[in-house]
């Protein structure tokens, strides 16, 4: 724990010793309804704290665009989950992409996959790629008249897995079609 962290535990808990001390002298006599209020205040309290999070972890905020600036650089705020997306529209299918410059590739979703359109039977699975969840193999693809905010960006090479891979990613691949990438702590910014 930081110094920080404990001047805050150290403040909680003479706060609790306060609020409890007032309430056992106020309660004299009354320690049994005073305890079942406890309790029931404790409980509501828990359930506030258990759907908050429940609420950040589903992530019901406003969406986070990417901004194109007059200056022709795309500035790609962080997510409050610190990853960076970015949505292209792959012919009139927007596909939101979560950007990893540990990636080679540009990898597609099984979801993304199929609202796109491809049929993986007719795929030659012929390569490999190594994620968090161990070896897939994969077959190569072709997006076409693919757009980023508007601008084309023409066809893009991708890769479609055998394996599950919740969301669909930008590898390096993409972000070697800019002349500079640069990443802070709140933003990504790409210009061509």
């Amino acid at each position: 724990m930081s110094g920080d962290d404990l001047a805050r535990l150290a403040w909680l808990i003479l706060l609790g010793s306060a609020v409890g001390g007032w309430l056992i002298v106020e309660s004299r006599g009354r320690m049994g309804q005073m305890a079942r209020q406890a309790l029931a205040w404790l409980l509501i309290l828990v359930g506030l704290t258990a759907g908050y999070g429940l609420w950040k972890d589903m992530g019901l905020r406003d969406p986070q665009q990417a901004v194109v600036r007059q200056d022709g650089q795309i500035v790609v705020p962080r997510a409050p989950d610190d990853h960076f997306y970015l949505t292209l529209t792959i012919g009139e299918t927007p596909v939101r992409f979560m950007v990893d410059t540990g990636a080679t590739n540009v990898v597609l979703s099984d979801r993304d996959t199929d609202r796109l359109g491809i049929d993986r039977r007719g795929l030659a699975f012929l390569g490999t790629a190594d994620t968090a969840n161990g070896t897939i193999r994969t077959a190569r693809v072709t997006l076409s008249d693919v757009r980023l905010e508007g601008e084309p960006l023409g066809n893009l090479p991708a890769w479609v897995g055998d394996g599950p891979l919740g969301i669909s990613l930008l590898g390096m691949d993409f972000l070697n079609r800019f002349d500079k990438v640069e990443m802070s702590r709140d933003r990504l910014v790409l210009s061509r």
